[in-house]
């Protein structure tokens, strides 16, 4: 469904600062959408529960940050999506499940033309401008449980799922089949077909996490790059591409750097892994960041791995994502809300601010 979105005020201050290949043919079933549109305006909420001074987290669960082409910051929570523009905080209602209930984002990704994409627990959404439109099953999306969202340099959007992956041209979602892995016991929340995380590299080729290992996309193939690559383990958690083009890949049992087309198991014998990696970033001097079994952080200067010691009495969000910003200034989400790295210190990043 098509909406002008409903965005809230949350501040009521102005501030004005296989060895081989697989190759895959597209399924027969190619769904367009033609969702209605229903105009709502945009309304301030002037409710008196929220203070000039609330310093209660921007959620008690932020999944995902993404900062758009405008510089515009947008927080993925387990409470909808929120979004700072002009230091002001800003709610968007009306990305909803098909039912009209709220959903938890988990991933968001932008167009060339500025569209904002977000994928939840009940489908995907885009805001162009001041509109936002709502997908699911029933429009052609494989499955309404979404883990993962990005958008290729020619404006397809490619969506991670419970069930698989799918491609978006605008028009028509076309679904693609890739071998099927191993459910995860140890999560909640798996299946077979689970797709974790997609991105697209500097040369313009697809890679994807999944449930079945590492596969690339180019020239309408599929290849299972873990086969290829040696790496043993089918979960593979997440993907990030650095400034000199390496790609690191995360997984159950350590974390791989592929460089010049060989993958090399960085954390071999120097940390005990036992949950894996998740969440990688590179500072503005060039240190990669992971989150090692799901709670600790740790840098990588090419070298060495080394813990990073926060002080006792301070707390920070249990990670889901570490993120650098425009700023080059490093954030972490995750249970407990959001905190930014400021003099080698996290602080925390509340509904006020500090922006």
């Amino acid at each position: 469904m098509k909406k002008i979105f409903l965005f809230v005020l949350f501040l009521t201050f102005l501030l004005q600062s296989c060895n081989g290949q697989h190759k895959n043919e597209a399924l027969s079933k190619e769904i367009s959408t033609e969702p209605t549109q229903k105009e709502n305006g945009i309304t301030p909420n002037t409710s008196p529960s929220f203070s000039f001074m609330d310093n209660s987290p921007i959620s008690q669960v932020v999944r995902t940050l993404f900062q758009d082409s405008r510089g515009n910051l947008w927080f993925g929570t387990e409470n909808g999506a929120f979004l700072l523009r002009n230091n002001v905080l800003l709610s968007i209602t009306d990305i909803q499940s098909r039912s009209g209930k709220g959903v938890t984002i988990k991933a968001i990704t932008e167009t060339k033309d500025g569209t904002i994409w977000l994928g939840h627990t009940n489908g995907i959404s885009s805001v162009k401008g001041e509109t936002v439109t709502n997908y699911y099953e029933s429009d052609g999306l494989l499955s309404n449980d979404v883990w993962c969202i990005t958008a290729d340099r020619e404006g397809k959007i490619w969506i991670g799922t419970i069930a698989g992956i799918c491609v978006f041209d605008g028009k028509k979602f076309t679904n693609f089949e890739l071998p099927e892995g191993i459910k995860d016991t140890t999560v909640g929340i798996s299946s077979t077909k689970m797709i974790h995380k997609i991105i697209e590299d500097y040369e313009g080729k697809i890679w994807i996490a999944s449930n079945a290992g590492l596969f690339s996309y180019a020239n309408n193939q599929f290849v299972h790059e873990s086969k290829r690559l040696g790496i043993t383990t089918p979960f593979v958690n997440t993907l990030f591409e650095d400034s000199k083009k390496n790609l690191w890949v995360s997984t159950k049992v350590g974390l791989y750097c592929l460089k010049e087309g060989v993958a090399k198991l960085i954390t071999h014998e120097k940390i005990e892994i036992r949950k894996g990696i998740g969440s990688i970033a590179e500072d503005k001097d060039g240190l990669i960041w992971i989150v090692v079994n799901q709670h600790f952080l740790y840098t990588y200067d090419g070298n060495e791995l080394k813990e990073f010691q926060q002080k006792v009495e301070q707390k920070r969000p249990v990670p889901f994502e570490i993120y650098k910003d425009q700023k080059e200034r490093l954030w972490l989400v995750g249970f407990g809300g959001a905190s930014r790295l400021e003099n080698g210190e996290f602080i925390d990043v509340t509904k006020n601010g500090p922006w």
